[in-house]
């Protein structure tokens, strides 16, 4: 488990209202993936197979905000070996599992939890 936040999420009511905030302000190209209802987010140089071409940024997504889990507040996404394990460590240390373990196309697994002061942050696990 490497433990590194790896990625960002960032819930939108308007996703092109959204979309030009963050182009215009932070200079960060957005690419849409209407058939996951996604965005994602390069704040820099990157590679679209592995990411960040420089070390010191991570990448990101932005999604309809609603009602469900994750999408009320920005969440950060830690990288881990298994999902599966890491959601046991999170309820053995007074966590709580938010969602289980969903895939996420063919690229990884993805899965939600409540740390022990009741924030929401995302777990990644890579196919």
């Amino acid at each position: 488990m490497s433990g590194k936040v790896m990625h960002f999420e960032i819930p939108f009511d308007d996703g092109n209202r959204a979309s030009g905030f963050y182009r215009d302000v932070f200079g960060w190209q957005l690419v849409p993936m209407p058939e996951m209802d996604y965005t994602m987010v390069m704040t820099g140089p990157s590679d679209p197979e592995t990411g960040p071409t420089e070390p010191g940024f991570i990448n990101g997504g932005m999604f309809k905000r609603g009602d469900e889990i994750p999408s009320k507040g920005p969440n950060v996404v830690i990288d881990v070996a298994s999902v599966d394990d890491a959601l046991g460590a999170v309820e053995s240390a007074g966590g709580t599992r938010l969602t289980d373990k969903q895939p996420v196309g063919d690229m990884g697994f993805t899965a939600y939890f409540s740390d022990s002061e009741g924030n929401v942050i995302g777990l990644w696990e890579s196919a």
